[in-house]
């Protein structure tokens, strides 16, 4: 009986972990890639809330090393000098300035949590905020660490410990990133006062970077000590933090995802990789038509699904073709089917431009990040991608959050690629990846009436500036998408009736 008792609590924990206690009729989140804190806010009001977002992933908010030898690249935020507030994108007033305007905007804000870790060996060795390190000592004075705070004896993870040996992925250093000793009690208490400073200020949750390289029990151990949500910004009581844990798992190594669903939620980059294949044509869409656990991807309850992140985009990570900004038409098509199929916890990607794999954000000549520049098409400049902001985009988190909890129905496909699907009574959504148009006569299980084409164009006082679509009294309708057409996708729902 109490080994019942156990495990039913040990479940309940788990479930607790899994909500991201989104603002009511909101499913999604997007990662605002190395934005300053006052932009992240301003959007909220301006954009993000208005549009629906349920969250926003922030950039590691901790004091992180200055690496002017590497012309600031974006993976110095990765590389942690203290638990300061303070880096490029804000100070400590201003991050909780934005905490605080975005929750009132019904956006919750999620923290990358850097807490494997602290910096690499540098020759440079001052943080944002002006601390200093002394890498040969394993010294980090504004935490405080020193070297019995690491894991010893001193190793590096080499390429082929992934499939051997899970406990020199836990235990030795990831790219000689110096490797905390998570099972120490002194180490834990100064990675959970973070966690919980940020709790109080009003974040959400947590993404746990590099979640694989740490041992779940002392995983477990330290959400046990995190605080409840801060109610006074508008989350229940009793509420606890949303954790979406960063394993990359895509088969063949010593560490499994399902170590750490126990835990809380996990990254499920396979999701991505497949959908990356398909609507590159390395396999049919109507093979999506059982997409989910059938795929072998997580259960959808302990998904956060995506296409691209930080780190794929860049090639690092998950391996394979990932879909980005750069294949514009085929992107926004996986994106369309992520926002449209209810598997998992969706999350976005907005970037900034880059080339070079290791460039940071848009920056001046003092390495200051530039702000995004909003234009009056409403997309951004000064560097910035903005994909969040494109129509095709938006407009599909908002199908998403009407379509809500219903169920995926009346699946159609022509054997090849050209699919469509319901969901419930309450939108419908094409898609056409083949090289000759789809002309067809579908059920999109909607009432009838004229519904304006959510990718095409917007509903615009008793019009569309796109396409119209002409539901009849039998739920079916008309569908044309041309194989030349600028995007692959057609969607209509609730809402957009003219």
């Amino acid at each position: 009986m109490l080994r019942f008792i156990l495990l039913a609590c040990a479940v309940v924990a788990a479930v607790a972990y899994k909500n991201p206690h989104y603002a009511s009729g909101r499913t999604t989140m997007v990662h605002l890639f190395e934005w300053k804190w006052d932009d992240i806010a301003a959007e909220c009001e301006r954009f993000l809330g208005p549009r629906g977002f349920g969250g926003v992933q922030i950039s590691p908010p901790n004091e992180n090393l200055i690496i002017w030898s590497h012309n600031r690249p974006w993976w110095e935020r990765y590389q942690p000098i203290s638990y300061r507030l303070v880096t490029r994108s804000g100070n400590e007033q201003q991050f909780a300035n934005m905490v605080r305007r975005c929750n009132n905007a019904g956006v919750r804000i999620y923290v990358d949590a850097i807490i494997n870790h602290m910096t690499g060996t540098w020759g440079e060795n001052v943080g944002t905020g002006g601390s200093e390190a002394f890498f040969n000592r394993w010294s980090y004075p504004s935490v405080p660490y020193g070297r019995n705070d690491f894991n010893s004896p001193h190793c590096v993870i080499q390429g082929n410990d992934y499939t051997c040996c899970a406990d020199r992925v836990r235990n030795c250093e990831l790219s000689g990133l110096k490797d905390l000793n998570q099972g120490s009690e002194y180490v834990r208490g100064k990675i959970v006062e973070y966690m919980n400073r940020l709790i109080d200020m009003g974040v959400a949750g947590f993404r746990i970077d590099a979640a694989k390289h740490m041992w779940p029990h002392d995983l477990r151990v330290m959400y046990s000590r995190l605080h409840n949500l801060n109610p006074s910004h508008g989350f229940p009581n009793g509420a606890r933090p949303y954790i979406f844990q960063e394993v990359i798992d895509l088969g063949g190594e010593a560490i499994s995802r399902n170590e750490y669903t126990a835990l809380a939620a996990v990254t499920e980059f396979r999701f991505g990789l497949e959908l990356s294949r398909a609507f590159s044509r390395g396999n049919q869409l109507s093979w999506l038509a059982n997409w989910g656990e059938n795929w072998g991807l997580l259960s959808s309850n302990d998904a956060l699904a995506f296409i691209d992140n930080h780190d794929n985009q860049r090639g690092h990570g998950a391996g394979g073709q990932i879909l980005t900004y750069k294949q514009a038409k085929q992107y926004k098509g996986a994106i369309a089917f992520m926002l449209a199929h209810p598997y998992g916890k969706s999350q976005l990607m907005s970037s900034f431009s880059f080339h070079n794999t290791e460039a940071g954000p848009p920056m001046d000549s003092r390495g200051n990040i530039i702000s995004p520049s909003i234009n009056s098409d409403n997309s951004c400049g000064n560097g910035w991608v903005c994909e969040h902001r494109w129509r095709q985009i938006y407009q599909m988190v908002a199908f998403r959050n009407v379509a809500g909890n219903t169920a995926l129905n009346d699946w159609w496909d022509n054997g090849s690629n050209q699919i469509a699907f319901c969901r419930g009574g309450q939108g419908f959504v094409a898609f056409n990846n083949d090289h000759w148009d789809l002309n067809a006569d579908l059920q999109t299980c909607l009432p009838a009436g004229r519904y304006c084409d959510v990718i095409s164009g917007v509903k615009s006082n008793n019009g569309c500036t796109g396409k119209t679509i002409t539901v009849g009294n039998n739920g079916r309708a008309r569908i044309s998408l041309r194989a030349n057409d600028y995007d692959m996708v057609l969607a209509i729902h609730r809402g957009t009736e003219v």
